[in-house]
């Protein structure tokens, strides 16, 4: 949906989030869009022009499930 060129492995981050407690009953993962600031952070900034990744992303998702 991305590109190849625009997806990238981050090495392990040490975060306050407790999606991790998920991720240990479910497989998932952490999708983070663009450069900004932390997300709970004054200065974050949230890239607009991700939000046709991010629902193609979920469509795709629902797409795959219900055709299992």
């Amino acid at each position: 949906m991305a590109g190849h060129g625009n997806v990238h492995e981050m090495p392990p981050l040490m975060g306050a989030e407790d999606f991790s407690y998920m991720l240990e009953s479910h497989p998932g993962a952490f999708i983070f869009c663009g450069d900004s600031a932390g997300l709970h952070h004054p200065a974050y900034n949230f890239n607009d022009e991700a939000i046709v990744y991010g629902t193609s992303y979920f469509i795709k998702i629902v797409e795959n499930a219900m055709a299992a």
